[in-house]
């Protein structure tokens, strides 16, 4: 089914580029294909929302936020570390 569509100078000009280089025999496969990358790229988009949709849900559920010791925040830090290095000592 035919479809009309007025692309602009531009895009007229970059399509006609894209024939023109040998890439594509004409202007329906350089729109087809540029659907096809629109189509993935909301896709990705769309999968990337529902990824941060879940941490943000996992963040809620996971109760409020609860204050810091610094000094034991460090202090854990300074133990994994020197763990870590008595390890790969042997």
């Amino acid at each position: 089914m035919p479809t009309s569509v007025a692309l602009g100078e531009h895009f007229e000009t970059f399509v006609k580029t894209q024939i023109a280089s040998g890439r594509y025999n004409n202007a329906s496969e350089v729109v087809r294909d540029g659907l096809r990358m629109l189509q993935d790229h909301d896709a990705q988009r769309e999968a990337k929302l529902q990824r941060l949709r879940g941490d943000i849900q996992a963040g809620i559920d996971s109760g409020p936020a609860t204050l810091l010791d610094m000094g034991e925040v460090k202090a854990e830090g300074r133990r994994r570390r020197a763990d870590r290095a008595k390890a790969a000592r042997g």
